[in-house]
């Protein structure tokens, strides 16, 4: 072994707790040089739902990670340790984007208080902008802007990858601030409890 490779003085199990806590591991393409002006699609996700993750435990909100994809990205939940306790938690379906994409399927219709997650300009810590929105805010604004009357809606989903002034304007109010998002996550199931038969 050449000299370099020393291990006399490492620490065995340094970081076996560490390791044991759970690692994620992103494998990138060995077939092509890394270039970060490459847009993937995998990195952009995982850029977003950091950024979405950082805003929600800012906002004193707990988070959990699904086992499994089924729709839902992300769990943000209350837990409010004093009696009576209180348990408030809301899905969480994200769409990163490195640009300003907007868009609405309707299988997400059937996830009760799911909140819609836009995650917009990932690849820039410092002017991203995440809107947060129900279905049913959602589904509003596409047909305000005359897109439910499409072809592409009528085959269940419609999207868009830049936003005109509009659409900007129209998802102002649902901008959010780690401060904006506990009253976000309430809003949804209380939206959610009112569209329930009685």
């Amino acid at each position: 072994m050449r000299k370099e490779y020393d291990f006399s003085a490492g620490v065995r199990g340094k970081h076996a707790a560490r390791y044991a806590e759970g690692t994620t591991v992103v494998l990138l393409d060995s077939k092509r040089p890394h270039n970060p002006e490459t847009k993937d699609s995998q990195l952009t996700e995982l850029a977003g739902k950091h950024l979405l993750i950082a805003q929600l435990t800012a906002a004193g909100l707990e988070v959990a990670v699904p086992v499994r994809d089924r729709g839902i990205d992300l769990i943000a939940y209350l837990d409010r340790g004093t009696p009576p306790r209180d348990f408030v938690a809301c899905p969480i379906q994200l769409k990163a984007s490195t640009g300003e994409g907007f868009g609405l399927d309707k299988k997400y219709e059937k996830t009760g208080n799911l909140i819609l997650a836009y995650i917009w300009h990932v690849t820039d810590p410092v002017s991203y902008c995440i809107y947060a929105l129900s279905y049913r805010e959602a589904l509003a604004i596409l047909h305000r802007k005359g897109h439910t009357a499409t072809t592409s809606w009528e085959n269940g989903y419609w999207h868009v990858t830049r936003a005109d002034k509009q659409l900007i304007q129209m998802l102002e109010p649902y901008k959010m601030t780690p401060k904006k998002w506990v009253e976000r996550v309430s809003s949804a199931l209380l939206e959610e409890s009112d569209a329930r038969p009685a």
